[in-house]
């Protein structure tokens, strides 16, 4: 059984423990729940300004939408975040299918044992003229490796590019949606690295992703 030393804040009460790994975790999901998800800026945040600039969220993110995976840092005001609290992120228990508007997710999808499913359950819940959009970590800005485990963050089961299959562990974009999903139009994935810099073996800062937009017809 592993442990974890924490500081962990607790209504209020600041406790100092060696906890086991699983409690720690269970911890968490309670307080989460209790006390909600406090403002976490992250990889959403980083592209703000640029999806400001290209009209991002009045082209893709209107209506009510999902963010999946959010993690405090939330698309936009009209999207209900979904984290581990809830459910299940490649399966999405208890959501009814073609609900939303659009269905978002940043950096998580390299998280998901099998990203395939992932995306059919994420589409099932986008309305017809609805939008799927994915955000996940460039291989070649983010890991600068081609083979697990991730450099950056253990719980990484892939890699991806956004045009190239490559064994054993990168998967495209590009083919990834083709072998997945029906009736869709891709309007565009690109990659975005906005404010990128990278010194050394240090952790890049700024953009390192790929951005896909994906129509349900």
């Amino acid at each position: 059984m592993s442990f974890r030393r924490k500081f962990i804040h607790f209504g209020g009460i600041l406790l100092n423990k060696i906890l086991p790994e699983q409690m720690y975790g269970n911890l968490v999901k309670f307080k989460i729940k209790i006390f909600g998800r406090p403002y976490i800026p992250g990889e959403t945040s980083k592209a703000k300004n640029r999806r400001l600039k290209e009209g991002f969220f009045k082209k893709f993110t209107k209506g009510n939408g999902l963010d999946i995976g959010f993690g405090g840092d939330i698309i936009c005001k009209n999207a209900r975040g979904y984290d581990f609290e809830h459910g299940d992120a490649q399966n999405l228990d208890g959501l009814e299918n073609k609900k939303f508007d659009f269905v978002y997710s940043s950096h998580t999808l390299e998280h998901m044992k099998n990203p395939r499913i992932a995306l059919k359950n994420w589409w099932d819940k986008v309305k017809k003229g609805g939008y799927l959009i994915i955000y996940v970590p460039h291989r070649d800005l983010f890991e600068k490796k081609k083979r697990l485990p991730s450099k950056w963050n253990k719980g990484h089961f892939g890699f991806f590019m956004p045009d190239k299959h490559e064994s054993p562990n990168t998967l495209g974009v590009r083919q990834l949606l083709n072998k997945t999903l029906d009736k869709f139009n891709i309007i565009y994935i690109k990659v975005c690295a906005e404010g990128y810099k990278c010194f050394g073996e240090d952790k890049p800062e700024g953009e390192y992703s790929i951005e896909a937009v994906i129509k349900k017809l």
